[in-house]
């Protein structure tokens, strides 16, 4: 048994293992029914442990000592074992206000609305607080602000959302638009699987890289920062950044898109076994699903019904994390394949010269006209799709190098 771990209802999905274990200990994923809750409590087997879901606040009466952290947000996720006496505190808030930092998220004097009403909403409203915004306004499904009448507040200049809307597996999902919010200046959604919720994908087109973030760094942070109540010294806040580059570089999928015949395949299983992920092939998986080939497909059924299949299939494996992806050349014609790909991936283009593409087998690329005519009408879909665009005119080699710089 571990010295440290995480108490919590279902702990299936918990990351805290992973984290912690970077810092150097061992470390427990304890999940404790209600009703035995108070008897861990009492048996004081751990020498400190995390918090999680439901119990930040029915743990607090039965702990010796709560810390001014944990009185001013209402709940508790570290708790330490000195001597027999049990401390209650919540790195939380601090966690949350290193994601913010890091993503250039200003508070001061800024009007704020907060998605929810759980316990992350405490946290944020704890923020705001500490760092001066000038409003705080929650909105949920029920009380004065409502996602019905939510439009009274698009001069909000700060979203943070604290909802489960749109986590895995509802990655599809989405609680808010921000286009509406015209003063916008940060967004911080609490989720971190899939890496970029709906929402946080708007962010993107809007802003790039800045200003916007997802639950990672305030996850990892938190971690760091109980790790540091858990010894009682303080190691160096760099050790969050690394944490967090490894966990995204694990989780991230690296999506290739391109013409037909440009060596999607061929280059991914190279990459994948470059990165020790696991390679995917959604034509490949389109085949498996239908039960036909995709030649007899189109024959058959047409090509719609052909985008049918593609589309489900894209958004059944875009979920899933720690991938390398080589998609149809098609893949980029319907938004929701493009949306659902860039939520766990990193999307690269290939773009290899016409008349090196390959045709043999393709229903639509049998000609050097119909390559020609394929390629001006989505070049440009290809483009915005795209996070980098990827000469793929070398050898093998030379474009599995270039990605892996890349990603680095």
């Amino acid at each position: 048994m571990a010295d440290y771990c995480l108490i919590g209802e279902k702990l299936g999905h918990s990351f805290s293992k992973i984290i912690h274990e970077k810092m150097g200990y061992e470390y427990d994923l304890v999940e404790v029914e209600k009703d035995k809750l108070q008897d861990f409590v009492n048996a004081k087997k751990y020498k400190a442990y995390n918090v999680t879901i439901p119990y930040k606040q029915v743990i607090m009466p039965m702990l010796d000592v709560i810390d001014d952290s944990a009185k001013l947000i209402g709940s508790v996720n570290t708790v330490v074992n000195r001597d027999g006496v049990l401390y209650g505190y919540n790195t939380d808030i601090y966690g949350m206000e290193y994601a913010f930092d890091k993503a250039g998220i200003v508070l001061k004097d800024k009007k704020v609305i907060i998605l929810g009403s759980g316990g992350t909403y405490a946290t944020a409203t704890a923020l705001c607080k500490m760092k001066g915004a000038k409003e705080e306004i929650k909105v949920s499904r029920n009380g004065e602000n409502t996602y019905d009448n939510i439009q009274k507040h698009y001069d909000a200049e700060v979203i943070i959302n604290t909802t489960p809307v749109g986590m895995y597996p509802h990655n599809e999902d989405q609680i808010i638009s921000i286009k509406p919010f015209t003063k916008l200046t940060g967004l911080f959604d609490a989720i971190y699987n899939p890496l970029k919720t709906k929402i946080l994908l708007e962010a993107d087109e809007k802003w790039g890289d800045k200003y916007h973030c997802n639950g990672l760094a305030m996850l990892v942070a938190q971690a760091k920062f109980a790790r540091d109540l858990f010894f009682g010294n303080k190691i160096d806040n760099s050790i969050i950044e690394k944490i967090i580059k490894e966990i995204e570089n694990d989780k991230l999928n690296i999506v290739l898109i391109g013409m037909p015949g440009c060596g999607k395949s061929t280059i991914g299983k190279e990459l994948a076994n470059s990165l020790n992920k696991t390679f995917v092939d959604i034509d490949s998986e389109i085949i498996q699903k239908a039960g036909k080939t995709i030649p007899e497909i189109f024959k058959e059924e047409g090509e719609k019904a052909f985008r049918d299949i593609e589309e489900e299939c894209i958004l059944e494996i875009s979920k899933k994390q720690g991938l390398v992806i080589a998609t149809g050349g098609g893949a980029v014609l319907r938004d929701n394949n493009v949306t659902a790909l860039k939520g766990n991936g990193l999307v690269i283009f290939l773009d290899r010269d016409i008349d090196k593409l390959a045709s043999d087998g393709r229903p639509l690329s049998s000609s050097k006209e119909a390559i020609q005519n394929l390629y001006n009408n989505r070049i440009e879909l290809y483009k915005k799709a795209a996070k980098y665009i990827v000469d793929d005119n070398g050898t093998i080699n030379e474009v599995v190098d270039t990605i892996l710089d890349l990603i680095k």
